[in-house]
């Protein structure tokens, strides 16, 4: 952890913050962002204070992204979702890849967003 530098006003030491650069966040990065503010307050203060929220939240977003382009062809190999399904049963296959993606998202969020 950094060390913060303080400077004296009046009577009280006030923490020399820099200000972070804004990050676009995607969904995930939002996602956990929320979930710091409401559950994991003194983390979140924590990470405000060094100076490292953008760049934790772009982490998770990235690294949640990634795990999403990684388990979506396993996920839809093993539930046997093929582009010839979609030609043949196209609500079929639409049913298929949005349970696909809703249970390759329940894990990302398990895993890195609300942990």
């Amino acid at each position: 952890m950094a060390e913060l530098a303080y400077r004296q006003e009046g009577e009280f030491l006030l923490p020399e913050l820099e200000v972070e650069k804004p990050v676009n966040l995607g969904k995930y990065g939002l996602l956990r962002l929320a979930y710091l503010k409401e559950h994991r307050p003194i983390f979140y203060n924590r990470l405000i204070l060094e100076g490292t929220l953008g760049r934790h939240l772009a982490e998770i977003d990235q690294a949640a992204n990634q795990r999403l382009a990684l388990l979506m062809p396993q996920m839809q190999k093993s539930m046997g979702i093929t582009e010839s399904m979609k030609a043949r049963d196209p609500m079929k296959w639409a049913g298929l890849m949005n349970n696909a993606k809703h249970q390759v998202e329940e894990t990302i969020l398990v895993e890195l967003v609300y942990s």
